[in-house]
């Protein structure tokens, strides 16, 4: 007769080691049966089903893996009391349970043993989703981040749940029994926190449901911060229930001794513990700073560049949370995430920021305020349950002031959303921090722009004027010389010592003429040309490394002053500087999913920068970019004159950088329908003086976004066109490689599509003081191609796609130059020189002459060659930063799509030299996205991945089974013995 398994865990049981003998003896015979891989096969098949279906993950698109973690907690419940249910129950009803309690050695090391057992169980079957990040990781750009805090959560979650089970166990004989108290007790830990219940309470009283829930305390980590707090929730959880299913143990052994005063003690100790782990659950709640943030570029955590600027403050910032009670379940858990962020300000502030939140429901004196001093109005969202659908008007705002300025962040500036279909909506705070930063970072310069400009220059600054004599120059430029002068003393009053004037006469110096016409390009100015008269009339400012040209408007004192003090800014900190932005002119738009009519918009693009910095509308037509200017951004530049080309020209030579976004091709977006059109920049000789052309043809790439695409189909002999998702190799999706990971412009984003791009071929015989350096780059399987047809035509056997050239390659489609520039236009006359036709000349009267060269009076020279700190940065396509273009991305990836903004943005900052925003402009939870892939492909790694579950559940059999044998040999060699 076979003794009983569970008398044989026993029978030779030793008080030494007997914690890892219970544990192994359990693992063994979870293995021994069956129903052990029949159970990790079903957990297996239930993740992957979820993972690929039931949260679509290749629709999806993102390259994360939080539909793996998002179901876990649920999941946990069933796995962890199925594991569970047997363990003391078959103890119980076998009657081994007597024999285990007459044991000397202490209950609680077979409690820890058996928890051990199953906690090597629930790691096992966590193992078998490893493949899945691995997948992901492989196929597009994974944070690893969030990855080892979710199962660091699953861990300590699943602790949780199997202490649970273990105690629900020890109270029953009935397996049954067991398995329905255990997931009920489970459960109701899981509900609690969940927005089902939290919605009916307010928003205090809810976030203390979430604390306890935990289900949101899971959602808190696999986010990618692991915070103290959280686990040592479930740590405490799992102590406690452990301490239980020790108590109830004893008190068997209780049931034949009779009252004993260590049976107090025991009653005692076991409620102490418990009322401890609340006590400190509630302590610890209080403190915010025992966290890690492991998300790629702590996404979650104060950076240095915050750091930085909260330094700056000199006198106390608020910064106010505007939250109310009740607000719609998918805002909610975000409250929390927001405080938690604030508070960690507050810290980083060193006594220089103070927070506070309320609720303006609550506090109708401070919702006054909002109102009417602030702006902040309640949004009304719309909140269904089972029973009724409601409005419910909430706040959802952040304040940040510092003195008399300030701004508000709303609920649309702090959260990101991703919208898979109108019942299946994923909310996030996209990126808090950064948007924290940058109000904080407008309103100090805004503070400081109030006070005297000098305050915030760290450098002493020289101002060098070369000025002809009064009597070569012409009148009014002789009088506007006096004009200077008295500005120049005024500011030097001001400057307190730290600004330095000198006027040059280059015509009296034959060797300052020369070498300001080294150094600068500074050439001799006329006001015709045929006018035999020539002067100097050029200034700057520097402060010994770096040299800025104060431009002449329209010589009057007020513009100078003007351009005076934007020239002074740069050297400065603390102030918002300006973009000059050049755009198509724009048309009415009609949109047809995203496809406007008239020519293209870049508000988006305006909004985007505006956000930070100042932008201007730049038109050139006066051949000259505003003195306020300290970047130029030519978006999609059509057709520009001789004029507006020596704008951009001279604004190179002055130090200036100039961003362009410029290819022979643009889209035509209208009528329900897409076709691709020649597009003149007016640029393309003026790139190809620089090194720099874009060639006469479009790049394919099959690595490419999926793109809404006007698509013609043959039905019956007649012409349909619909909108289908296809993709579309004309978006190139430049990713890994392709983004250079060496500069601050690229290196932060993890994707960037380039519509209708064309290559960029540089000459590096022009490259003799310039450094190139390429930011975008096509993947190595790409191709070109002359044609304009760019609708794919869709047969009744399908899509049939573009045929690819038979040569490959990678092209170049965004790259930045740097360096010395010598001008376009060096050696030749300055566009803004005009003479009238010489018959015109002759018969005019000498009154009209005098009276129209007063009122037309015009002068120029050409700067013929550019400081080391002029670049120019190309893309080449005029459609990346299009509104349509990026409404339709956004379309088509379900949230909103602003990578080629960031990159744009980047890009200017980059140029000004501040990267205090670059490091963490570029988070957010869904701009990873995937590469584009065939349905086939889709499907190879999908069932690759069920055929690694079904691989790894037969190699753990075999495992399980060779393990059996050789201890069933060692047994036999035993009794041989």
């Amino acid at each position: 007769m076979q003794p009983n398994n569970n008398a044989s865990v026993h029978s030779d049981m030793l008080p030494k080691g007997t914690i890892m003998r219970v544990a192994k003896k359990e693992v063994a015979l979870f293995f021994a049966s069956p129903v052990a891989y029949l159970f990790l096969a079903t957990f297996a098949a239930i993740t992957l089903f979820i993972f690929f279906w039931g949260e679509s993950f290749f629709a999806r698109n993102i390259s994360d893996v939080r539909p793996l973690f998002e179901w876990m907690p649920l999941l946990l419940v069933f796995l962890c009391a199925t594991l569970t249910m047997r363990l003391w129950s078959d103890e119980r009803r076998s009657g081994t349970l007597e024999y285990i309690l007459t044991q000397a050695v202490p209950l609680w090391h077979f409690v820890v043993g058996k928890f051990l057992g199953c906690m090597f169980l629930l790691a096992v079957a966590l193992v078998l989703t490893l493949p899945l990040p691995i997948t992901v990781a492989y196929i597009g750009d994974l944070d690893w981040g969030p990855v080892f805090a979710g199962y660091i959560a699953a861990i300590l979650l699943g602790a949780a749940y199997l202490s649970i089970g273990l105690f629900a166990s020890a109270r029953t004989d009935s397996q049954i029994v067991s398995l329905i108290s255990a997931c009920a007790l489970s459960g109701l830990l899981y509900l609690v926190g969940t927005s089902s219940i939290t919605s009916f309470a307010g928003n205090q009283f809810g976030e203390w449901l979430r604390l306890l829930g935990t289900g949101s305390r899971f959602e808190s980590i696999t986010r990618g911060v692991i915070d103290m707090r959280d686990l040592y929730y479930y740590i405490s959880i799992a102590a406690v229930f452990l301490v239980l299913n020790t108590y109830v143990l004893e008190r068997e052994r209780w049931a034949t001794d009779g009252v004993k005063p260590r049976h107090k003690q025991w009653v005692a100790a076991t409620a102490l513990l418990a009322l401890n782990a609340l006590g400190a659950n509630i302590w610890l709640n209080q403190i915010n700073v025992l966290r890690m943030d492991v998300t790629h570029g702590n996404q979650y955590s104060i950076s240095e560049s915050t750091k930085g600027y909260l330094n700056q403050l000199q006198e106390p910032l608020l910064v106010r949370g505007y939250f109310s009670a009740k607000t719609h379940p998918l805002l909610a858990p975000l409250v929390p995430q927001m405080r938690d962020l604030i508070k960690e300000y507050q810290v980083a502030g060193n006594g220089k920021v103070r927070i506070e939140f309320v609720d303006p429901m609550a506090e109708p004196e401070l919702e006054k305020e909002a109102n009417q001093k602030f702006g902040i109005q309640p949004v009304p969202f719309q909140v269904a349950d089972r029973y009724q659908s409601s409005i419910v008007s909430s706040y959802f705002d952040v304040l940040v002031q510092y003195g008399d300025e300030y701004q508000v962040l709303g609920f649309g500036d702090l959260i990101e959303v991703q919208a898979r279909s109108e019942s299946d909506i994923n909310v996030q705070l996209r990126n808090p921090e950064h948007d924290l930063t940058r109000a904080i970072k407008k309103v100090l310069h805004s503070y400081q722009a109030g006070g005297n400009l000098f305050d915030t220059v760290k450098s002493n600054l020289m101002f060098n004027a070369y000025l002809s004599a009064d009597e070569k120059l012409p009148s009014q430029l002789a009088e506007f010389k006096q004009q200077v002068t008295s500005v120049l003393d005024s500011t030097k009053a001001q400057a307190d010592g730290r600004l330095k004037v000198n006027v040059i006469d280059p015509d009296s110096n034959a060797e300052i003429a020369k070498r300001i016409g080294d150094d600068y390009g500074f050439m001799p100015m006329a006001t015709s040309l045929f006018s035999n008269e020539r002067f100097y009339f050029y200034m700057t400012l520097s402060n010994g490394e770096q040299v800025v040209q104060i431009p002449i408007d329209d010589m009057t004192q007020a513009s100078f002053e003007r351009n005076l003090e934007a020239g002074i800014k740069r050297f400065a900190t603390g102030f918002t500087k300006t973009v000059a932005l050049v755009t198509p002119s724009n048309a009415p738009a009609s949109p047809y999913m995203g496809y406007g009519q008239g020519g293209a918009r870049f508000s988006r693009l305006e909004a985007f920068i505006g956000s930070e910095l100042n932008v201007i509308s730049e038109d050139l037509s006066d051949g000259a970019v505003s003195g306020e200017a300290d970047i130029l951004v030519l978006a999609a530049p059509k057709e520009l004159n001789e004029k507006q080309v020596f704008a951009v020209d001279q604004f190179l030579m002055k130090g200036g950088t100039v961003i362009a976004a410029t290819s022979p091709f643009s889209a035509n977006l209208s009528n329900r329908s897409l076709a691709m059109q020649k597009h003149t920049s007016g640029l393309e000789d003026w790139l190809a003086h620089y090194g720099l052309s874009v060639d006469d043809e479009l790049v394919l790439d099959p690595q490419n976004t999926a793109f809404p695409v006007p698509v013609s189909r043959n039905v019956g002999g007649f012409q349909l066109q619909e909108i289908r998702m296809l993709d579309y190799p004309y978006f190139v999706d430049v990713r890994g490689e392709g983004l250079n990971g060496d500069n601050l412009i690229s290196a932060e984003l993890p994707q960037l599509t380039v519509p209708w791009a064309s290559p960029i071929v540089v000459n590096q015989e022009k490259q003799n003081e310039r450094t190139i350096t390429e930011l975008l780059r096509s993947s190595n399987k790409s191709w070109v191609s002359q044609s304009l047809s760019v609708v794919p035509q869709v047969s009744a056997n399908g899509v049939s796609g573009f045929t690819p050239s038979t040569q490959r390659d990678s092209f170049a489609l965004g790259v930045l130059s740097e360096g010395r520039f010598d001008s376009y236009f060096a050696g030749k006359n300055s566009p803004l020189l005009e003479s009238k036709p010489e018959a015109e000349t002759e018969n005019a009267s000498q009154e009209d002459t005098a009276s129209e060269a007063e009122e037309a009076f015009q002068f120029s020279g050409v700067i013929e060659r550019s400081p080391e700190t002029a670049r120019i940065i190309l893309v080449s396509s005029n459609d990346f930063l299009r509104d349509e273009v990026l409404q339709l991305v956004s379309n088509a990836q379900r949230t909103e799509y602003l990578n080629p903004l960031q990159f744009a943005a980047n890009a200017v900052e980059w140029s000004l030299e501040d990267a205090g925003l670059l490091s963490i402009r570029s988070r957010g939870h869904f701009n990873r996205t995937l590469p584009a892939m065939e349905q086939s492909t889709q499907m190879f790694w999908e069932y690759f991945n069920y055929g690694l579950a079904a691989f790894a559940l037969a190699l753990l059999a075999f495992g399980a089974r060779r393990a059996r044998q050789v201890k069933q040999r060692q047994y036999v060699k035993l009794l041989a013995n």
